[in-house]
């Protein structure tokens, strides 16, 4: 009974934030696409679920000043770079972070499958390099620290951000900006079953085929298995994952959690031994609740 109470009274509390603004990434010229006749498309079932993304925004998450704490996370919900989870891997997640006095921003960033991008695999960490610059752009206005920004992600949404975490100073390819000399680096991640690799042996073969396509080049492989890029500017990380996860194994969070290691990075990983994939804030899954307090208290760790 005290578990049912505690899990209504965390819904009850969820339920009172809202987002207060969504910014739109880009103007009106979106970088790497072409005009067609797709449409965004949106389903509702037991997840939110968003398909053809042709408008990528941040949805802005604030928690009130009295209990800010000065950081921020810009979430990337996951969906095999197919669709976004949106609600159980980005708005659930930012209410949350907001119940923690942490500012939060989902990223809804382009998909590769979409016929309306020009080079597919560049969208996507175009969006997030673009989406970090924005919110240390707009630090004062949101009353976060320019220093402690960070980037999340779930399965794909965890590829992605682990990404721009070992490829933020890659060349832009972009239109020139008044934010494009802002560092589009991470001051910290959180990739939760992250999908890392692009290794067939072990990657996730829908994420591998819509990011890449259905026969990438070597070079393209190795560019997107980010294991393959840590160095000491990798930000600190935490990982979670379970080892019953069968969609994304969970040797991609131990060969990054080693690369990082080896780097001396500051990591963090917890294994549980199951929860399968794609469990999000684990509410009412048992011990996998407690995920989310080991999270918090490393971010509050963090300098």
């Amino acid at each position: 009974m005290k578990k049912i109470l505690s899990l209504s009274l965390l819904l009850s509390l969820f339920a009172t934030f809202h987002s207060q603004e969504i910014v739109p990434l880009w103007g009106e010229q979106i970088p790497n696409q072409k005009p067609t006749q797709e449409k965004e498309n949106s389903t509702e079932k037991t997840i939110l679920w968003i398909e053809n993304v042709q408008k990528p925004t941040l949805e802005v998450y604030l928690p009130s000043k009295k209990i800010a704490t000065g950081k921020a996370v810009v979430i990337c919900p996951g969906g095999g770079y197919r669709g976004l989870a949106y609600d159980g891997e980005g708005t659930d997640i930012a209410k949350w972070f907001n119940s923690k006095g942490i500012a939060a921003f989902v990223l809804k960033y382009r998909l590769p499958v979409s016929k309306s991008l020009i080079i597919p695999n560049e969208a996507p960490l175009q969006d997030a390099k673009q989406a970090i610059r924005i919110v240390r752009n707009n630090a004062k206005k949101w009353n976060i620290a320019e220093n402690q920004i960070g980037i999340m992600g779930f399965s794909a949404g965890g590829h992605l951000a682990s990404t721009l975490g070992t490829h933020f100073d890659s060349e832009d390819k972009l239109p020139k900006s008044e934010i494009e000399s802002i560092s589009a680096r991470p001051d910290f991640m959180i990739l939760v079953y992250p999908v890392i690799t692009m290794n067939s042996a072990f990657g996730h073969q829908g994420s591998r085929e819509n990011l890449l396509g259905l026969h990438p080049s070597q070079d393209l492989v190795n560019y997107y298995s980010n294991e393959l890029h840590v160095n000491s500017k990798t930000p600190p990380t935490f990982l979670v994952h379970s080892s019953d996860d069968q969609t994304v194994p969970v040797r991609n969070s131990i060969v990054f959690y080693e690369a990082l290691q080896k780097e001396k990075v500051g990591v963090e990983i917890h294994i549980f031994p199951k929860g399968g994939h794609g469990f999000g804030l684990g509410i009412g899954k048992g011990h996998l609740e407690n995920w989310t307090d080991n999270l918090y208290q490393w971010i509050l760790s963090l300098k």
